[in-house]
Formats: structure tokens, C-alpha cells, sequence
């Protein structure tokens, strides 16, 4: 169809083509010389003024176009909203004014965001500073019970061992600092594989199983051992480890801690459930966020990187973390892994 319009168009422009030389040999073969002259004369002028007039125009709309960029960029510089924006007209200046627009509108979201990492960051500095503060403060004051006191070796031995203890909360603080950093800037590689998840829960449990002894409470596992998930056993393992460690942490002595693993759709669903103090409704969300401490919690160790971690880890393997608790009864946190 097109290439039939194509060569009807052609016929028609060469049959015009002809048509106007005929005339203009007809032109000059018939009429006199004189008459031709003068008709170049007037027919040049004619066309020297025709394109003084073009160009004046070009000019003009040249100028109008610069102009209402330069109102267009000012306006979006100032923040204030187009009036005359008409992005459905197929007009150079209407183009020229959507990009502008596009432009703004990504400069304008970059900036919020340098903002919000600007925020980020000094919440950060402020975060750390508030976490190494104490341990820091309590080695210095012991060194300056050391160094300014004869103590009884026994007493010297004591206060070694709260400096121990101080020390051992920085470098942990520390560490878990590190892996924040690593999983916010996008160094934390994950190294997937079809492996057995029973393995992966008995290496989790395995980080907690002292605390849990000190405090009585009782831990179990239900995982078919020949169950195999495609994950990161080493991180997986952090991960679930991270959330046993916060229920053994808020369980009271004699409490029970039980890991069970079922199919879940198209997931496998890996539940933790503790009878420890219970989380409320509306802290749900809040207990996964870096730093998150509740103040009913505050006076035990930790730092409230340990659910922000996990919740890192299993969503990079497209999995997810959910959690369902009573307040006084326990709590349930599930992790989904795709199957």
C-alpha cells in the first residue's frame, strides 16, 4: 500500500516537473525579450524580499523559542509550576519544555535523595557514637583504676575481666558495623547453592546453644535432613542465627525455643518461636530498622543491628521475614526462602 502511494506521488511530482518547463519554454519562446527581462527583474526582487521577510520571521520565532526556554528553565530553577506547559502539543518548544521538565523532575529527586542520605548518614555517625560511648568510657575508667591503685592481684584479675568483657562488646560492635556498611553499599556478596538447610539450622543454633544453657532454655529444630534450599548456608546461617540470639536474649530462664521448617507455596517457610516477652503490634516494622532498641529492652547487651542484618540477608536471596508475637507470650518470626 505504501509503496503504491509512493509511486503515485512520484508520477504526479515528475508530471508537474514536465508541465512547468513546458511552460516556461513556452514562456520564452512566445514573448519578447524586454518583457522577460523586466520579468526576472520584478520576479528576483520579488524573491529577495520574500526571503528578507523569511529571515526576519525565522528570527523572530528563534527569538521567541530562546526566550520562552529561558522562562521555562527560570521558572523550574525557582520551583514554581509551568502555566503555559502543553505536553500534548507537537510543537518544537513543547518538546524542548518536556525535557526540561523530565530533567527537573529527576534533578529534584536526586536532591531529595542526597538529602535523605545526607540525614542517613549524620544518623549513623550519631548512632555509633552513642554505641561505642559506654564500653569506650567504662575501659578508660578501669585502666585509670589499674594504673592509679595497688589492687589485690585478685581484684586487678576482676577488673581484667570487665575490660575483657568491654573490649569483646567493641569488637563486636564493630564487626556488626561492618557488615551494616557492607550490605548498605552493596559489597555484601551472597554465594547461593543448592544445600542441605537442616546443616544450615544446626550451625545456627550451634552460635546460641551456650547462652541458651546458661538460661535453662530448651531448643529444638523439626527439619527434614534431606531437605535441600538454594541459599547461602554461611550468611542464611547469620541470619537465623541473629533471630534465635534475640530469643534467647528476651526469653525468660526456663523458656522454650522451637525451629520448625514446612513448605509454604512456593516458598520454605523456616518458623522461630520463643516464649519470650512479646513484641507489640505496632513495633513490628520498627524492630527490623538498624539500631532499633525498645525501651523495655534497653538495659540488655546488644546494639539492635541483629534483625536489621538478618532481614538484609534473606532479602537478597528473594526471600522475606515476618513476624507474629503476643505481648507476655512469645513471639514467632518466620523466614521465607525460595524453594
Amino acid at each position: 500500500m505504501k509503496e503504491t502511494r509512493l509511486t503515485g506521488f512520484c508520477r504526479r511530482l515528475l508530471f508537474g516537473i514536465a508541465f512547468c518547463a513546458g511552460m516556461i519554454g513556452l514562456f520564452f519562446t512566445y514573448v519578447p525579450e524586454e518583457l522577460i527581462r523586466t520579468f526576472l527583474f520584478v520576479f528576483c526582487g520579488v524573491v529577495a524580499i520574500a526571503a528578507a521577510l523569511w529571515t526576519v520571521w525565522q528570527s523572530r520565532q528563534l527569538s521567541d523559542f530562546s526566550n520562552d526556554v529561558c522562562e521555562t528553565v527560570d521558572t523550574l530553577m525557582e520551583g514554581r509550576e509551568l502555566q503555559n506547559f502543553s505536553p500534548y502539543e507537537e510543537t518544537a518548544f513543547s518538546k524542548v519544555q518536556e525535557k526540561l521538565l523530565q530533567y527537573y523532575e529527576k534533578m529534584k529527586e536526586e536532591r531529595q535523595q542526597s538529602i535523605q542520605d545526607k540525614q542517613t548518614i549524620q544518623e549513623l555517625v550519631s548512632d555509633i557514637s552513642h554505641q561505642v560511648k559506654t564500653p569506650t568510657a567504662n575501659i578508660q575508667m578501669i585502666t585509670g583504676i589499674l594504673r592509679e591503685h595497688e589492687l589485690p592481684r585478685e581484684k586487678q584479675s576482676e577488673f581484667l575481666n570487665l575490660m575483657a568483657v568491654q573490649i569483646n562488646k567493641l569488637d563486636f560492635l564493630m564487626q556488626s558495623l561492618i557488615k551494616m556498611s557492607r550490605l548498605e553499599t552493596g559489597t555484601f556478596v551472597l554465594y547461593p547453592e543448592e544445600a542441605s538447610l537442616s546443616n544450615t539450622i544446626a550451625r545456627a543454633m550451634s552460635t546460641v546453644l551456650a547462652k541458651a544453657e546458661k538460661k535453662h532454655i530448651q531448643l529444638s529444630a523439626d527439619c527434614d535432613s534431606k531437605l535441600t534450599v538454594k541459599h547461602d548456608p554461611k550468611w542464611t546461617a547469620e541470619a537465623i542465627g541473629n533471630i534465635l540470639d534475640n530469643a534467647v536474649k528476651y526469653t525468660p530462664e526456663g523458656g522454650t525455643i522451637r525451629v520448625s521448617v514446612r513448605p509454604w507455596q512456593f516458598y520454605t517457610r523456616i518458623d522461630i518461636s520463643d516464649t519470650g516477652i512479646g513484641i507489640e503490634e505496632e513495633n513490628y516494622n520498627a524492630i527490623f530498622q538498624r539500631f532499633y532498641r525498645a525501651e523495655e529492652v534497653a538495659a540488655e547487651e546488644g546494639v539492635g543491628l541483629g534483625l536489621y542484618l538478618a532481614r538484609g540477608i534473606i532479602t537478597r536471596q528473594n526471600g522475606y521475614i515476618t513476624v507474629k508475637s503476643k505481648k507476655g507470650e512469645g513471639s514467632t518470626f518466620s523466614v521465607f526462602l525460595l524453594s
